[in-house]
């Protein structure tokens, strides 16, 4: 049986090159508790914005790291290979590979970089 897993993505690249991007106003809008959208291209990765509320599922990336990064609020970040706190201006990689969720009792917003084509879902 397939869990629906109730997430908004959005994939498509808001900023383009040398246009600023504005996050408070994306936050600002935000109704969903679980939101990712992409900011902009940076190389062969992409910068994009967070806003979580409530448990992710547990997933992992077979070829990709992935960075998060809290701006405001907290998240916890459950990894196989132990746990993390994160507050305001504090993150951590996980590298490939490696299992991992993140918790957010409260709503939180982070940034993530991460390889272009990346499927924020993972490979469980």
């Amino acid at each position: 049986m397939e869990k629906k897993l109730n997430y908004k993505m959005q994939m498509d690249v808001k900023y383009d090159y040398l246009e600023k991007i504005n996050v408070p106003e994306i936050v600002k809008n935000c109704t969903d508790k679980w939101f990712n959208q992409s900011l902009c291209n940076v190389n062969s990765s992409v910068f994009r914005l967070g806003i979580f509320e409530g448990e992710y599922h547990l997933h992992k990336h077979d070829h990709d790291d992935e960075v998060f990064f809290v701006i405001e609020g907290s998240i916890i970040l459950e990894t196989e290979k132990g746990n993390f706190e994160l507050g305001q201006y504090e993150g951590v990689c996980v590298p490939k590979g490696v299992m991992h969720r993140p918790i957010a009792k409260n709503k939180a917003v982070v940034l993530m970089i991460e390889n272009i084509g990346i499927d924020p879902i993972g490979n469980d």
